[in-house]
């Protein structure tokens, strides 16, 4: 399958996915926490697609490969975030098990979409 743009790829899709998963998982933290962690889970959140679309309309590969680092450290932050929660006592492992499942799917695709750009220069 040719990719046109970023919405053709896989790995933006499953982060799109990963933020509605994050957005229902908020609704869940205590009030007080609106301003606090689940603001930090929104940003980290949405940070992964919107970093994987802007380096892929970026010039160089270089860019895009900054980029797609920049989205694996956005999903990094959004795990931990999750395990927060979990210590705290705000959400359950069976509550965030999927998401983190697609934490990880979506780091591993960044590996090998960044190890694929970075061969393409060498």
């Amino acid at each position: 399958m040719k990719v046109n743009n970023f919405k053709d790829l896989v790995v933006w899709q499953k982060s799109m996915d990963l933020v509605t998963e994050v957005y229902k998982l908020i609704i869940l933290l205590p009030k007080d926490e609106v301003y606090a962690l689940s603001s930090q889970m929104r940003r980290a959140a949405v940070s992964v697609p919107s970093n994987i679309a802007e380096g892929k309309q970026r010039s160089t590969s270089k860019d895009y490969s900054r980029f797609l680092n920049i989205a694996r450290g956005s999903a990094a932050e959004l795990e931990t975030q999750l395990l927060i929660c979990v210590r705290l006592g705000y959400l359950s492992e069976n509550q965030i098990d999927s998401t983190l499942c697609l934490c990880d799917e979506i780091q591993k695709m960044l590996n090998v979409l960044s190890e694929k750009i970075q061969s393409k220069d060498q």
